[in-house]
């Protein structure tokens, strides 16, 4: 594929996970203020797809503009710290433990990743780590749930690009 190609697609794998960002949050939060990770679909397809470096380039425009186009440029430090842990960690399984790992538990890792690293980031903006013993349990509990809907949804997207997008 070429340079130019590749560019194209990773730029439209990122206005499409902006476009899910903006969905995620016309709708209403979970308990705890959970959220279904939806523009994380992307980054697991362009982790499939692609690989490390396009799939943190995914996360780190997405998680800087998605916050400020949606006028929270606060937001910008918690989906920071969330993508990029939960990026790094699905990166490490999917080149060195891909084997025991289906996409959906690649997701679900992420989705758990993303809240440690929210929590993290809470934790030192507030300086108590308090927050991370009060809100974990919960968010935790949500991220396996949507962990699993994330992947799921990536497994049929990438299952789809395979069969007519990229022959």
């Amino acid at each position: 594929m070429s340079k130019t190609r590749k560019m194209v697609y990773v730029a439209l794998i990122i206005s499409q996970a902006l476009v899910l960002h903006y969905i995620e949050n016309l709708l209403p939060p979970l308990p705890a203020g959970a959220r279904l990770g939806l523009a994380n679909i992307m980054t697991l397809i362009t982790l499939n797809i692609f690989g490390f470096k396009e799939a943190i380039a995914v996360t780190i425009i997405r998680s800087t503009l998605g916050p400020l186009l949606g006028g929270s440029p606060t937001a910008v430090i918690y989906s920071m710290s969330g993508g990029l842990l939960s990026c790094l960690v699905m990166s490490a399984i999917h080149y060195h433990a891909a084997r025991h790992f289906s996409l959906l538990g690649l997701s679900t890792a992420g989705a758990v990743f993303h809240n440690i690293g929210q929590l993290l980031a809470a934790s030192i903006i507030y300086g108590t780590v308090g927050i991370i013993f009060t809100y974990m349990p919960i968010l935790q509990f949500f991220a396996v749930l949507t962990g699993n809907f994330t992947g799921l949804a990536a497994k049929y997207i990438l299952k789809y690009l395979e069969s007519k997008a990229f022959r």
